[in-house]
């Protein structure tokens, strides 16, 4: 049976992943080139600082272009270099002179791989690696939506690295299904949690006091939260509906998360809390700046999302906090929740299903609700932490870029 100590000693053997070296036998670091649209303050953007990160604790150089945003400053305090360029522009001009930056950028630098984790930048960064002659690597972080034969070329060219690296088994079947591309060539690397933030251990009864202050939370009743930006297929009118089948239970709900401008989407939600008499049980509260608290204060966590996530780092967040967590039956949620030990899944779309699901999570007695908190934690620290992520990416590059050597 998973127990306190069990736990203990997995993440002291999993925190630490060994980083491949990127130091050339010459003793020079290999430098890395990643290509975003932008770097503010999206999975993906997180991402790109994560590698950023590893490549220099690797021995490496880090650089990145995008257009910039407001993590170039943390891209700069971590030791990586930041160039500014129109990468995101879709523009076909823009894209074509962007080829020609790119390769001078390449040869200026001594750029040894370059990855890229966008389609508008991707094209651009695939042209240029190709003319220099190094490793080019793409990730795919979602399926692409394809109407067309000229959408699917356009999502086609993440298709075309080296290396095609998957946030997820469901993102890499998307790829097979839709994309002639070498099995060899795909590789599965999981979005990876900040193990070091989101743990019960590290947040303090303090930041949870002042939070619930702060939202002003109804002492001993329980909390459901659904984190996530207000827009319609994170699923918050599922959840909304679910809460008129709990009228029951005693409870309240947070949608935590920025409209970012979707003001008439907010009113919707409004709304529907006000003609639903859910105005005593259901909130809305913009983005949070201690999302670990936030889960810590939380009795259930909710990924409600109609449609399918690459992965839903949500899902992974709740465990890694030790809490239940609810989560549409489909896209990434399915590889990182265990139905009925890590967490519930229900019927994507189906409000009564989700309220069944929530309803069962409250229903846990204190030992139920232990074990499971204790399974969905070292569920994490085996498959999805942040650092075991960095390993698998930096040994990636390490891989192409001594191949590479070798071949000539």
């Amino acid at each position: 049976m998973t127990d306190a100590s069990h736990l203990n000693t997995l993440i002291s053997e999993a925190a630490t992943p060994e980083l491949p070296s990127l130091v050339k036998s010459d003793g020079t670091p290999m430098t890395v080139l990643q290509v975003v649209p932008a770097m503010d303050s999206g999975g993906v953007e997180r991402g790109t600082l994560d590698m950023a990160k590893a490549i220099i604790e690797a021995g490496g150089k880090a650089i990145v272009a995008s257009r910039g945003g407001q993590l170039v400053a943390r891209l700069k305090i971590a030791g990586a270099e930041h160039v500014e360029l129109p990468v995101h522009s879709k523009n076909p001009w823009t894209m074509w002179r962007n080829t020609g930056r790119l390769v001078r950028l390449i040869k200026d630098r001594g750029v040894d791989l370059v990855h890229a984790r966008s389609r508008a930048p991707a094209r651009p960064a695939h042209r240029a690696a190709r003319k220099v002659g190094v490793p080019f690597v793409t990730t795919v972080h979602a399926p692409y939506n394809i109407n067309n034969g000229l959408k699917r070329y356009y999502n086609s060219i993440m298709t075309k690295g080296d290396v095609v690296i998957s946030i997820s088994e469901f993102v890499a079947d998307y790829i097979r299904k839709n994309y002639q591309v070498d099995e060899s060539k795909i590789r599965i690397v999981h979005r990876g949690m900040d193990t070091d933030s989101f743990s019960p251990h590290a947040v303090s009864a303090e930041r949870v006091i002042q939070l619930s202050t702060q939202w002003r939370l109804p002492d001993g009743v329980p909390l459901i939260m659904l984190p996530g930006r207000l827009t319609r297929w994170k699923g918050q009118k599922v959840l909304l509906e679910a809460l008129t089948h709990l009228r029951d239970i005693d409870l309240c709900c947070a949608l935590v998360g920025s409209d970012q401008g979707r003001t008439a989407y907010r009113d919707e939600l409004e709304k529907m809390i006000m003609d639903n008499d859910l105005l005593s049980r259901a909130f809305i509260m913009d983005d949070c700046n201690d999302m670990p608290s936030a889960y810590m204060l939380s009795d259930v966590v909710v990924s409600a999302s109609t449609d399918p996530e690459g992965f839903g780092r949500v899902v992974s967040e709740g465990q890694a906090m030790g809490r239940p967590v609810v989560a549409s039956d489909h896209g990434g949620a399915k590889e990182q929740l265990v139905p009925n030990e890590t967490g519930f899944l229900f019927e994507n779309g189906d409000a009564e299903s989700c309220a069944r699901a929530i309803r069962r999570a409250l229903s846990l007695n204190a030992r139920e609700r232990e074990i499971l908190s204790l399974k969905g934690q070292e569920r994490v620290q085996k498959f999805f932490t942040k650092k075991l992520m960095c390993a698998k990416t930096v040994g990636i590059y390490r891989e192409l870029i001594s191949e590479k050597a070798i071949t000539g």
